[in-house]
């Protein structure tokens, strides 16, 4: 770098050179973004002609060479001699920065276009642009290439239209791509459609041979239908509409509530630009809402007088559109994202206060409806608040002592190890004694454990038998699953061979589906087939494990063979630990079957013991979840 610094280092740029230099400062970036903000400040232009009450109909049209044309029935660019540059204004508009009828309270009440640079930037940015003015009963016309006019304003002909013609191709010198993506034109141009009531946009795209028309009567309640129909959503009341005007700004609010369980979908916009990081005409709106439906709570008994309802209370399920019209909005940034006027926020809180207030004392049913889905949200992020304290508090039982129930194995090889859950403690008792302490543990359960379907995340981290299991297995749960601290390879449920067991072996399956379905999907989870049935013949002994096996037995030995004992274990803790071990858990002779996500009428069985009779709740269950459980010999 040169030591010395000189006046001649200082680099003047002089027209349009600084937006060639740096496009960034004025449409964002030069990749999609950038592109399309091209098009969109040109159709921004017209969008104000029509703002303005003197325009009705506006075209967009995708030609095939790249180029991108917008063509509207306004009133048409001036092209006289402006007083001040000696030039055709026509010239000047789309030649020179900050030149526009957007500074003239005269030419635009409310606009779209801010700072005078919108066209300029455009051609600037254009390897070629053409404009086409229909005005005082002639054609006038000119061509420019990267900012610079090729010819004189002409006269082309006469007519008896008025508007005016936009067409431009973005310079590939600039962007790192010239090819416009239809579908997100088609939404911009939807939105407008929306916003203008009235108003009839054409959308054709040559390149694709693909034309569509938007024209909607309805405004933004329309808006609303459309945003709701379009992300298959169901409105719990009637579209609320609110409007006005404050101080030469108008003020446009359409809401409606969902029973969605997440975030707001609010779209904003000024003087018809999406502001997509919105501003103070958005925070106006949340805070309003979040105030009037607190007081209302609290007089109608939904709210004790030292409660409130929290912002994201209010906002959750919420689909809005705020609207806003005004003079002189003030953006932060040429690519207008964010509103930061704060005169827009104060006529947003007047307004909306004021008609809420007038809707709400007529409609108490409307009222009730709303405060009741904000008490709802209330009331899970309270719940979900004391789930993570009490999570963080026991931090998912990490670090915590294992079971004095367990009987843990000797090996630290995960992959090796074995941990069984075993129903009563007289069977864990057998099992213990029958167990290869290398690689098998027992953690023995007294009765059936909770229903964690029905229980709340607060009743199952204080559920002995339900920490126990957590603290043995050691991943944690939910969201804190941590698939490094498993202790053990497989986690077999060994239960009995009864209606019970069943039930038992559900409710299990149940708890690991929900809070430790990793487990299920790596094929972790297994259940142990304990034998119904020991035959004991003069020279051998036959364990079998179901009554079709017992019934296929007896058919086949038909008397060849003597039967000295027959015995049906009504349970595991029957067996001596040398039969439980030979049955049940040497892992050469033993049956397990792996449970996996796969099978739905095997799960809809295994749900019916669990949600007992109430079929159309066990229904709901399993399509809520998708649980699929399908059992496999290994």
């Amino acid at each position: 770098m040169a030591t010395d610094y000189r006046p001649e280092d200082i680099k003047v740029l002089k027209g349009l050179e600084a937006v060639r230099m740096r496009p960034g400062m004025y449409i964002g970036s030069t990749g999609k973004s950038g592109l399309h903000h091209l098009l969109y400040e040109i159709v921004d232009n017209s969008i104000d002609e029509a703002m303005a009450g003197v325009c009705d109909r506006i075209r967009v049209i995708l030609h095939e060479d790249g180029s991108a044309e917008v063509e509207d029935n306004g009133r048409g660019i001036p092209v006289e001699v402006h007083p001040e540059t000696g030039k055709s204004t026509l010239e000047t508009v789309m030649t020179t920065l900050h030149a526009g009828g957007k500074f003239s309270s005269s030419a635009y009440k409310v606009s779209g276009g801010l700072h005078g640079v919108g066209a300029s930037v455009v051609n600037a940015l254009s390897e070629v642009m053409e404009v086409w003015v229909r005005r005082n009963g002639k054609v006038y016309y000119q061509k420019y290439s990267r900012g610079e006019p090729l010819c004189e304003v002409r006269e082309l002909g006469e007519t008896t239209e008025h508007g005016t013609t936009v067409r431009f191709k973005p310079d590939p010198e600039i962007f790192s791509t010239t090819e416009f993506d239809p579908d997100v034109i088609e939404n911009r141009l939807r939105e407008l459609a929306f916003l203008n009531p009235g108003l009839t946009i054409e959308f054709e795209d040559r390149i694709n041979d693909y034309k569509t028309t938007f024209y909607y009567d309805g405004g933004i309640k329309e808006f609303i239908n459309y945003i709701l129909k379009n992300n298959n959503l169901k409105s719990l009341h009637e579209t609320i509409h609110v409007s006005g005007t404050y101080e030469d700004i108008k003020i446009e609010v359409a809401f409606v509530y969902t029973a969605l369980q997440d975030e707001e979908k609010i779209y904003s916009f000024v003087n018809n630009i999406r502001t997509i990081d919105h501003g103070t005409h958005v925070t106006a709106f949340r805070n309003v809402l979040t105030r009037l439906l607190n007081d209302y709570g609290k007089s109608l008994g939904y709210l004790r007088k030292d409660d409130s309802f929290q912002g994201e209370d209010v906002r959750e399920g919420l689909v809005a559109i705020v609207n806003v019209l005004m003079p002189n909005p003030e953006f932060e940034g040429q690519t207008k994202g964010r509103l930061g006027s704060e005169s827009a926020g104060t006529a947003v809180t007047k307004i909306v206060r004021e008609r809420l207030t007038e809707l709400f004392e007529i409609n108490r049913g409307l009222l009730k409806t709303i405060l009741e889905r904000v008490q709802e949200s209330k009331r899970a992020r309270e719940e979900a608040r004391k789930v993570r304290e009490l999570v963080k508090r026991k931090s998912a039982f990490e670090g915590a002592q294992l079971p004095g129930k367990l009987a843990d194995c000797v090996t630290n090889d995960v992959e090796k190890s074995e941990l069984f859950i075993v129903e009563g403690d007289s069977a864990g008792g057998s099992a213990k004694q029958a167990r290869d302490r290398e690689f098998q543990a027992i953690l023995p359960l007294r009765g059936k454990i909770l229903n964690v379907e029905k229980s709340s995340m607060q009743k199952l981290l204080n559920n002995e038998q339900i920490k126990d299991i957590i603290y043995a297995i050691g991943t944690g749960i939910g969201e804190r699953f941590d698939r490094s601290k498993l202790r053990y390879g497989k986690i077999i449920i060994m239960t009995d061979a009864d209606i019970d067991g069943a039930h038992i072996r559900v409710l299990l399956l149940t708890f690991f589906f929900r809070y430790m379905r990793p487990l299920i999907e790596e094929g972790r989870i297994y259940i142990a087939v304990a034998p119904l049935y020991k035959i004991q013949l003069t020279d051998r002994t036959l364990y079998l494990y179901s009554d079709e096996e017992y019934q296929a037995l007896m058919k086949e030995l038909n008397g060849s063979e003597k039967i000295v004992e027959v015995q049906r274990y009504k349970g595991l803790g029957e067996m001596n630990p040398e039969q439980l071990w030979e049955t049940t858990m040497n892992p050469v002779t033993r049956r397990l079957i792996c449970v996996t996500i796969e099978n739905a009428e095997e799960a809809d069985a295994l749900f019916e013991i669990l949600m007992g009779e109430d079929t159309q709740e066990r229904k709901n269950f399993i399509e809520r979840h998708a649980l699929k459980v399908t059992y496999l010999d290994v």
